[in-house]
């Protein structure tokens, strides 16, 4: 398959942040109208599929765009843009890159180099066919989840200086955007509610399919390489599937309460015949990006009791075959190259949905 076939972000594209923020009513409402309206951040990091063109030279020559859009959360950029478009009371930021160029919800490395070095020696020394272990230097993974390579690995020392070269260079072009927004936002959402009080709550949005993609781009329906994922959503906070810590040292990101509350509004809305459909903290416990915001969060605990402000941060794992529906799946379950069409009428009834849900928590709250 050529890379003309592939989905890509012309060579030179810099993103603003203009194009990557999304809320309600743009011509009628400026950002900072939005943000006083708001109490809901949603940050996408991985629901890009697109790969900048700068990137082409370094890709496996077995890509196809099956496998590159199976390695993202590519089914959550519709539903995300929909709900902030229809919701006064959020605001979306989508990372405009795919986690190929570096993953958003992990913390950036200190020596990108030296895990993508590591990176590649795990996937050297893995018997073909096995799953890789990328545990601590998956920032840059140079393969797709069923460990298909997405990369042609350099063979020389010169040959990985320009790959991480190439890819630093282009994380400044739409990444890099994305994270100084996101914390820009973050930052202001912030000084909103320390001086006007209410609630703000961080919200990381995800979704994970229930089982690998085989090298022909067939779902790979072996029970043994299911993930254990609920049949709609994990809503985490770095605790137990009740909510609450695992131990005495954990920090949780969102009150136990507030996270069953939330739990209970996904079921209601989602219209779930099993609570189990909506699970906590099961499979996912919640990454970096809602890690790294409850810790900002603590910094200003003080603060927060006399502005009567509360502070949460959340995941929210779909499963990827919820969203885009029974069809789609059955079109995945057979070979192919190319991706499903995503049905607007689905991202219309889980856009609502999630409307729903949040507007019924905050009443609950």
């Amino acid at each position: 398959m050529s890379a003309h076939d592939l989905d890509l972000i012309p060579a030179g594209t810099v993103f603003t942040p203009a194009e990557i923020i999304h809320y309600a009513d743009p011509d009628m409402r400026d950002l900072a109208q939005a943000i006083s309206d708001a109490d809901l951040l949603i940050t996408a990091p991985h629901s890009t599929a697109a790969i900048p063109e700068e990137l082409v030279e370094f890709l496996s020559p077995d890509l196809t765009p099956r496998l590159q859009h199976d390695f993202s959360d590519v089914a959550t950029a519709a539903v995300v843009k929909r709900w902030a478009e229809i919701d006064p009371r959020v605001v979306a930021v989508i990372n405009p890159h795919p986690r190929l160029v570096r993953d958003a919800n992990r913390a950036k490395p200190v020596d990108v180099r030296a895990d993508l070095q590591r990176a590649i020696e795990r996937v050297r020394s893995a018997s073909p066919g096995d799953t890789v272990d990328l545990t601590d230097v998956d920032a840059i993974r140079p393969v797709t989840y069923s460990s298909f390579p997405i990369l042609e690995l350099p063979e020389t020392e010169a040959g990985l200086d320009r790959l991480v070269d190439a890819f630093s260079r282009v994380a400044a072009q739409g990444l890099e955007v994305y994270e100084a927004m996101r914390e820009e936002l973050t930052e202001l959402f912030l000084a909103k509610g320390l001086a006007q009080g209410g609630s703000f709550t961080r919200l990381s949005f995800h979704d994970s399919m229930h089982t690998t993609m085989r090298a022909d781009g067939a779902l790979n329906l072996d029970p043994a390489a299911h993930v254990d994922m609920p049949t709609v959503a994990t809503l985490s906070n770095y605790g137990d599937t009740t909510g609450e810590p695992r131990s005495l040292s954990d920090r949780l990101t969102m009150d136990p309460d507030d996270l069953r509350r939330l739990a209970e509004a996904h079921r209601t809305e989602f219209e779930v015949a099993e609570p189990e459909a909506i699970s906590l903290n099961d499979p996912y416990l919640g990454s970096h990006e809602i890690l790294d915001v409850a810790a900002r969060f603590a910094r200003v605990a003080g603060e927060t009791a006399p502005a009567d402000l509360t502070l949460g941060a959340v995941q929210v794992e779909f499963s990827r075959e919820y969203l885009i529906g029974p069809e789609a799946v059955d079109q995945l379950i057979e070979p192919g190259e190319s991706w499903i069409d995503e049905g607007h009428e689905r991202v219309e009834v889980i856009a609502y949905a999630c409307k729903r849900a949040w507007d019924a928590f905050r009443d609950r709250s």
